[in-house]
């Protein structure tokens, strides 16, 4: 029991970190770092990373792609022998698509404490209501899945702030320069 238990979570580790690599993927297009894989019979199937701000669609999650991808490789919209690592815990829409597509089980990387729906917010994946509930584990690679996010975020504030101080710093100079225009 021990030693199978030790192969999942190395599995886990493994297909967390590809999972790691999209997320890697997304912020060098200035995405939100969020990555997904789906693998079925331990073989990786699918990826998927964020990208709204390049579709420019709301629905582009790491998640959504990565189960559009899936299905498309499967040729089936039902992924019931399938496993969804994610970096991130899935929002409210992705895990509605994670029950629709009946997958077997999910791996996520960190909490969102803002948007989770597994964990954090809400608990729809055991949720006895609905028609599909699935295993959950969560915590694989948690410090690198929530690195990653928050030295994105850090970059972006910076980034912010920067942009803000130049538009001030402009703004003192035009006025400074319209008051010694004056007569």
């Amino acid at each position: 029991m021990f030693g199978q238990n030790c192969n999942v979570i190395a599995e886990d580790e493994f297909f967390m970190s590809v999972a790691l690599e999209e997320a890697t993927k997304a912020a060098s297009l200035k995405e939100v770092p969020v990555g997904a894989v789906v693998v079925c019979d331990k073989k990786l199937i699918a990826r998927g990373k964020n990208e709204r701000e390049e579709m420019q669609t709301p629905t582009a999650h790491a998640e959504m792609l990565a189960l559009q991808a899936a299905a498309s490789f499967q040729k089936s919209w039902r992924l019931e022998e399938c496993t969804l690592y994610v970096t991130l815990e899935p929002c409210i829409m992705c895990v509605g698509a994670i029950l629709q597509a009946r997958i077997r089980r999910l791996v996520f990387g960190c909490l969102d404490p803002k948007a989770g729906a597994v964990r954090s917010l809400y608990r729809l994946c055991e949720d006895t209501r609905l028609n599909h509930q699935l295993d959950v584990a969560h915590g694989i690679l948690e410090s690198d899945c929530a690195g990653i996010l928050a030295e994105f975020f850090s970059c972006l504030r910076e980034t912010k702030r920067a942009v803000k101080e130049r538009r001030g710093g402009r703004a003192r100079l035009k006025a400074l320069d319209s008051k010694s225009s004056v007569p």
